[in-house]
């Protein structure tokens, strides 16, 4: 999974990393709008959801401690997290903001 996970994030295109939780109320109420942004941004983004129950290491080295957690990558870097939920135009004008650095 660590591995597969660089890979991913090592991207040209920008990657919002989803860590989330099954019993957690707020995540579910982000997974919908996380479709909305794909929907309206294509191939400009790729969405990944990261279950945190399963992937312990993972959300360990991100330092991610409540769900939801997104953070962007592109080329391997972070460019930004935010714990909680955000709406649509929000994560998308974040995306477009940090998609040309």
């Amino acid at each position: 999974m660590k591995s597969n996970f660089k890979d991913i994030i090592n991207s040209e295109t920008p990657v919002l990393v989803d860590f989330f939780a099954h019993w957690c109320g707020p995540c579910k109420m982000l997974s919908p709008i996380l479709k909305q942004v794909k929907d309206a941004m294509g191939d400009q983004v790729k969405i990944v959801k990261i279950d945190v129950d399963k992937n312990q290491p993972l959300a360990t080295v991100y330092q991610v401690r409540g769900v939801p957690t997104m953070i962007l990558f592109k080329n391997g870097k972070q460019l930004w997290r935010q714990s909680g939920v955000l709406q649509k135009d929000e994560i998308i004008s974040v995306i477009n903001q940090h998609a040309t650095q």
